[in-house]
């Protein structure tokens, strides 16, 4: 359980790596600089399967 606990800490630290990244593709959206807008949707989708993975690790623990 130790193990679930400290994996859940690492993904919870990407996400909100991923969430600044995300911010910071949304104003190089708005102001014109970003090229490749599907970078943002990219960064919105890793992030979901992040705390998918999330959701799996609390399912394991109360089963």
């Amino acid at each position: 359980m130790a193990g679930s606990n400290k994996k859940i800490k690492d993904i919870k630290s990407e996400i909100l790596i991923l969430k600044k990244s995300l911010m910071n593709l949304k104003f190089q959206k708005s102001s014109g600089q970003l090229e490749k807008t599907s970078e943002i949707k990219n960064v919105r989708v890793k992030i979901a399967r992040l705390k998918t993975e999330i959701s799996k690790i609390h399912g394991e623990n109360n089963a």
